[in-house]
């Protein structure tokens, strides 16, 4: 049996990009976001090797600032398989920028940066 090897892909916003070939695809999603956000991510295994020890890290944005950061372990996901991880971000940042949005001082522009780290037996 080989040793495993580490791996990680990005994702940004709402679209899914890789830096180079990578074992998953990745979509994000927002739940409810107000005083407290939600993120939702599908992590795609479109590889044939099943993959383990999936982890998803979260930072998330509004208007440019970073207003807080998540985290979610996912586990395993076997060979062409899909699974869903969602983690929720309560800061004060994120509150004091709510609050500025209804107070009509500043937009509430939602951005996010994932990524997600797995390994594999090769």
């Amino acid at each position: 049996m080989a040793a495993p090897a580490a791996a990680s892909a990005e994702s940004s916003g709402l679209t899914a990009t890789t830096a180079s070939a990578q074992l998953i695809r990745t979509k994000v999603y927002f739940g409810r976001c107000r005083d407290t956000c939600q993120i939702k991510v599908r992590i795609r295994n479109v590889s044939r090797t099943n993959i383990f020890d999936v982890r998803l890290n979260a930072r998330l944005r509004i208007n440019g600032r970073n207003v807080g950061t998540c985290y979610d372990h996912v586990g395993s996901i076997r060979a062409k398989k899909t699974k869903w991880a969602s983690c929720t971000v309560r800061s004060r940042s994120l509150s004091n920028a709510y609050n500025r949005y209804l107070d009509g001082f500043a937009d509430f522009n939602q951005y996010t940066n994932t990524t997600v780290n797995y390994r594999y037996y090769r």
